[in-house]
């Protein structure tokens, strides 16, 4: 008995790392062509400035359709065949990325590629609640995920910057050799969707086609607690990849840093992830001893995940008043880019916070309603970016970012509408 316990406590630590490897990868990707995007563009000879956003936005574009399709196919079909077949195809594009003979090509095979990156985003979250039925370890599991989402993005820019002037092909050779190392164990991964394990998946092509592209549109528009949870992880995301289009006007722009002494500014937005974990883990710490003395409040579903958006919501505000009213040269450097930690504990915070709302609130359609959330947010992620340049050249960095920052604020409002109606709402859903 106790070697089985073993055992299947082994196998989960195995789907658990595989997936947070698959996300590494996915959204290490999504943002690498950022930190080196002016040596693509000089060695793919394109001299227009509104086309050199593309490489990441037709990724994220990518991520818009994926998931409508992963997401219920793997509720189906089970997690594997998806995961794994997503990803062969991913590490194939990448690998014709590298090798583009020129930009249109280039921009086809970045969106190939987001679109097979989108599964782990759409998937793993279903992935996690098959191996772990506990809420607690459901959660930290989600959490270290939410980490790595947060985290990887960061990386990047930075190895893109110092790696790019070597050859803008290395940018994508480097992808390449992270996501053929990833594949071995992506390989060995198991199915772990019980109703495939025995053997009651649907076989119905039209019950296939009516679940995969329906469901996640239906929870997305008759669910309001998708619907509002989808509006504040989409606006926060496209903050969160419009960075990637401000910091190089802030500090490439502002301070006359080069390319990869600029990527070293994401840094700071990966310490505040790090710390949104360590509040997290406190807090979940808090949560299981309030548990253990029947505290009313600890019963409450809303309460079990909630208040850390409650808290990320403000620093989100803070942080974006703080990076546009300190990036000026009359200011040093450090300060603005200081203005990193508190954005990155607070997306850590909505996003962990959200996303373990919802896989505790839809536990069986976890997937389904992952898929609706990436897509919605995908497609902020990858529209608004577009306008960044122009509004940040229009308004300046620091009326932008205070744009930005009043309607976050309408945002926060969100968590504390479900903290008081959320039990309500779900009750009245029909996917509980």
């Amino acid at each position: 008995m106790g070697q089985s316990n073993r055992s299947k406590q082994q196998k989960k630590i195995f789907v658990v790392a595989t997936g947070l490897l698959m996300l590494f990868n996915s959204v290490f990707d999504s943002t690498i062509p950022s930190g080196g995007i002016r040596f693509i563009a000089d060695g793919l000879l394109v001299h227009d400035e509104t086309q050199l956003v593309l490489p990441t936005s037709v990724y994220l574009l990518g991520y818009v359709t994926g998931p409508l399709a992963f997401g219920p196919l793997s509720e189906i079909y089970g997690r594997r065949i998806v995961l794994v077949g997503s990803y062969v195809l991913f590490t194939i594009f990448t690998l014709a990325c590298a090798i583009s003979p020129n930009w249109p090509a280039l921009i086809i095979f970045r969106t190939l590629c987001g679109i097979c990156a989108s599964s782990p985003i759409a998937v793993t979250g279903g992935l996690f609640a098959d191996v772990y039925r506990s809420p607690l370890a459901r959660g930290r599991t989600m959490a270290l995920a939410m980490a790595v989402t947060t985290a990887g993005p960061q990386f990047a820019p930075l190895v893109a910057g110092f790696i790019g002037p070597v050859g803008w092909r290395w940018i994508f050779w480097i992808s390449l050799i992270i996501a053929g190392v990833t594949l071995i164990p992506v390989w060995f991964l198991p199915e772990t969707f019980q109703p495939v394990l025995e053997q009651k998946r649907e076989k119905r092509a039209n019950d296939v086609v009516t679940k995969a592209l329906t469901r996640p549109l239906y929870m997305l528009f008759c669910e309001p607690i998708i619907s509002l949870t989808c509006l504040y992880l989409s606006y926060a995301s496209a903050i969160f990849f419009m960075y990637f289009e401000a910091y190089p006007l802030v500090f490439q722009g502002v301070y006359g840093m080069i390319d990869g002494i600029a990527g070293l500014a994401f840094i700071p937005i990966s310490v505040g992830a790090c710390i949104g974990l360590a509040i997290f883990l406190w807090y979940d710490s808090f949560l299981q001893s309030a548990k253990a003395r029947k505290a009313r409040w600890s019963t409450i579903e809303e309460y079990q995940r909630l208040p850390l958006a409650c808290l990320g919501g403000p620093l989100y505000v803070l942080s974006l008043f703080w990076l546009g009213w300190t990036a000026s040269v009359d200011i040093h450097w450090i300060v603005p880019m200081l203005a990193g930690i508190p954005f990155g504990m607070a997306f850590f915070l909505i996003f962990v916070a959200l996303i373990n709302y919802l896989v505790d609130a839809y536990h069986e359609y976890a997937a389904s309603a992952m898929a609706a959330a990436s897509c919605c947010r995908s497609v902020f992620g990858a529209v608004l970016p577009l306008a960044s340049t122009p509004m940040f050249r229009h308004l300046g960095i620091a009326w932008g970012c205070s744009l930005l920052g009043f309607l976050s604020l309408l945002m926060t409002l969100i968590p504390f509408v479900f903290i008081r109606y959320g039990g309500w709402i779900r009750a009245r859903s029909r996917f509980q």
